[in-house]
C-alpha cells in the first residue's frame, strides 16, 4: 500500500516537472515521473532494510524530499547529455 502512495506522488511530481525545469522537450513527459518512481521505490526499500518503520514519519519525510530532488537532477543531466550528443553529431 505504501508503494502505491509513492507511485501516486511520482505521478504528481511528473505533472509539476515541466514547470520545475525548462528542458522538458529534451526528454519528454514520462521520464521525470519514472525517475521519481524508481528513486522513491528504491529509497523506500533501502530505508525499510535499515529498519525504518512504515508508521514513522522519518521514512515518509526522507522519501518525499529525495524524490523531487532526484527527479530534477537526473532529468537535467539527461537533457545536458542529449544536447551534448546532438551538438557532437552536428559537428561531424
Amino acid at each position: 500500500m505504501e508503494i502505491l502512495i509513492i507511485l501516486i506522488y511520482a505521478v504528481i511530481l511528473g505533472l509539476v516537472a515541466p514547470y520545475l525545469t525548462t528542458q522538458s522537450r529534451e526528454y519528454g513527459v514520462l521520464l521525470p515521473p519514472a525517475i521519481a518512481a524508481v528513486a522513491g521505490s528504491v529509497l523506500w526499500i533501502v530505508l525499510t532494510w535499515l529498519d525504518f518503520k512504515h508508521a514513522e514519519a522519518w521514512i515518509w519525510i526522507i522519501v518525499m524530499a529525495v524524490m523531487p530532488i532526484a527527479m530534477v537532477i537526473v532529468s537535467q543531466r539527461i537533457a545536458a547529455h542529449r544536447r551534448k550528443t546532438r551538438e557532437a553529431a552536428k559537428a561531424n
